[in-house]
């Protein structure tokens, strides 16, 4: 059976209900990924999904900010959460379906301004979590996996609008870019996105700064759909959704789509 599905950084989940429900009804993926609920997870407003036929439900929450959950019209079972560090930040959450696909669905902290530890201690947090993931991926059974979310780096140079401009910028440094291949590598993990679509500029995020955002396209490819052997991602199954930041009331980022035959 092909999985189709879909992440989504929605920038609170209760304020964005109707647009996650707008996906839902067009797009019909089979799994939605969200982070940045900013909500508990008694709060998310499952009774509306579940009617439009994700009665599945998998999360973890902050009030207010953090937050990730996992929908699905397909029957799943919760398959643990993690802190990466001791934060009580809601930023990670795993679900199992029944055909033994695992999807970890992640939210890793943006890092603030500055890219530099030592003065920033969001941008030393955001290192340590990434060196967490990395310990994770070496040490536990994340064979026939999906990793999907808002990993807040785009590693490659066609990933930015402009890659000289922000090699300084967070999100974009090589300090980043190389924790994150280390994530990747240590993990066992492809980058399905890229796999499908090798070559050019690609984003999935467009600041909210920018008066006419996709005139200016200044993107950054901040979300990430990856992979492990046994995933059995389909060739050729991955888009951006890029009409949906234009949307009413829209998250500055866009879904981000794959799918799978385990």
């Amino acid at each position: 059976m092909t999985i189709r599905l879909c992440t989504w950084n929605i920038n609170s989940v209760r304020l964005r209900a109707p647009i996650v429900l707008k996906l839902l009804e067009e797009e019909a993926p089979d799994v939605l990924c969200l982070q940045e609920t900013k909500s508990p997870v008694d709060k998310i407003p499952m009774e509306l999904f579940a009617q439009a036929g994700y009665p599945h439900i998998v999360a973890d929450g902050n009030k207010g900010y953090n937050g990730v959950a996992i929908l699905s019209r397909l029957p799943l079972e919760d398959a643990g959460k993690r802190t990466f560090c001791d934060t009580g930040h809601a930023r990670h959450c795993a679900a199992r379906l029944e055909s033994g696909l695992t999807i970890h669905n992640f939210y890793v902290p943006a890092g603030g301004d500055e890219a530099n530890p030592d003065t920033n201690p969001k941008f030393a947090h955001k290192l340590e979590f990434l060196a967490n993931m990395a310990k994770w991926g070496r040490e536990e059974d994340v064979s026939k996996s999906v990793l999907v979310g808002d990993l807040n780096i785009a590693p490659r140079e066609d990933d930015v609008w402009s890659h000289k401009q922000l090699l300084k910028v967070v999100s974009h440094t090589p300090v980043e870019v190389e924790a994150l291949e280390k994530v990747m590598i240590d993990g066992g993990w492809e980058d399905v996105t890229r796999a499908d679509i090798p070559e050019g500029k690609l984003y999935s995020w467009w600041s909210y700064r920018a008066k006419d955002w996709s005139a200016a396209d200044k993107g950054r490819r901040l979300d990430h759909i990856w992979a492990t052997d046994g995933a059995g991602h389909v060739p050729g199954s991955s888009k951006i959704l890029r009409d949906a930041r234009g949307w009413e009331k829209p998250s500055d980022h866009a879904p981000l789509f794959a799918s799978f035959d385990p």
